[in-house]
C-alpha cells in the first residue's frame, strides 16, 4: 500500500509539474459550418452569432462576405425584417458589384414589403419597397425575380394610392374639401393605374360638391359614368347629385 501510495504521488508530482497546453480555437470554418447546422434547425439567432464570429475573424474577404449575407438571410428568416432590410442595405454598400446583387436586392424589397403598414399609418415601407423592387428592374431586367418584382410594384402603387384616398376620404369628413379635393385630384397624377380609381372619382366628385363647385362635380361624375359603368359607385353618385341639383 505504502509503494502505491508513493507512485500516485509521484504521478501527480509530474502531471502538476506538466506545461499546460491552451485551448485550441474554433476556426471561422468551424463556426460558418455550425451556423448551417443552427440555421438548418430554424435556430436563426443562434446561426447569426456562428456567423459574426466568421464576420468578425476577418480570416478572409471571401469568408466575410458570405458570413454578411448569410447573417442578413438569417434575420430575414427570422421575419426580423427592419434588421434584414439594414443588413442588406449594408451589404449592398460594402459590396456594390457582388455578382448576388440582383437577389439581394429582391430581398432588400421584400424586407422592406414585410415592414409594409395599414392605410391608416405611415407609408415609408411601402416607398423603400417600391424604389427598390424598381431598382432591380432597372438594373436587372431579364432576373428571374423580374415578374415577381413587376407584381410587387404594383401592389406597391395601389397601397400607396390607397392611403392617398384614405387622407383624401378623412379630409371630406372633416369638411376640409380644398385639402380632400388637392389629395384626391393627386392620385391620378402620382398614381395612374390605381385599380380603385372610380372610388376616387366619387370622393372627389362629392367633394367639389361639397365646396359649392357643382360644374367640376358634374365633369368628374360623368367620367365615373362614362368609363366605370359596372362600379358599385353609380347609385350612390346619382344620389348625391340629386341632392345637390
Amino acid at each position: 500500500m505504502k509503494i502505491l501510495f508513493s507512485l500516485a504521488c509521484l504521478l501527480l508530482f509530474i502531471v502538476s509539474c506538466a506545461p499546460t497546453r491552451e485551448p485550441s480555437v474554433p476556426s471561422a470554418g468551424y463556426y460558418l459550418q455550425e451556423g448551417e447546422k443552427q440555421f438548418d434547425a430554424g435556430l436563426y439567432e443562434e446561426a447569426i452569432k456562428s456567423w459574426e464570429k466568421v464576420r468578425d475573424s476577418y480570416y478572409s474577404p471571401e469568408l466575410n462576405t458570405l458570413a454578411e449575407m448569410k447573417i442578413a438571410e438569417a434575420h430575414f428568416k427570422a421575419k426580423d425584417y427592419v434588421e434584414a432590410a439594414a443588413a442588406y442595405e449594408d451589404f449592398l454598400k460594402q459590396h456594390p458589384d457582388y455578382e448576388q446583387t440582383p437577389q439581394i436586392l429582391y430581398q432588400l424589397g421584400m424586407s422592406y414589403y414585410e415592414q409594409i403598414l395599414s392605410l391608416d399609418r405611415d407609408q415609408t415601407a411601402t416607398h423603400n419597397a417600391l424604389a427598390t423592387f424598381r431598382n432591380l428592374l432597372k438594373r436587372f431586367p431579364e432576373d428571374p425575380h423580374s415578374e415577381e418584382a413587376s407584381t410587387y410594384i404594383a401592389r406597391c402603387i395601389n397601397q400607396l394610392a390607397a392611403h392617398e384616398l384614405y387622407v383624401g376620404r378623412f379630409y371630406l369628413h372633416s369638411k376640409d374639401y380644398k385639402a380632400a379635393i388637392k389629395r384626391l385630384k393627386g392620385i391620378f397624377d402620382l398614381y395612374p393605374g390605381f385599380d380603385g380609381r372610380d372610388q376616387v372619382y366619387f370622393y372627389l366628385g362629392e367633394a367639389y360638391l361639397r365646396a359649392g363647385d357643382r360644374d367640376e362635380a358634374i365633369k368628374v361624375f360623368d367620367t365615373l359614368f362614362d368609363d366605370f359603368p359596372g362600379s358599385e359607385y353609380l347609385i350612390e353618385a346619382r344620389k348625391i347629385l340629386e341632392k345637390h341639383t
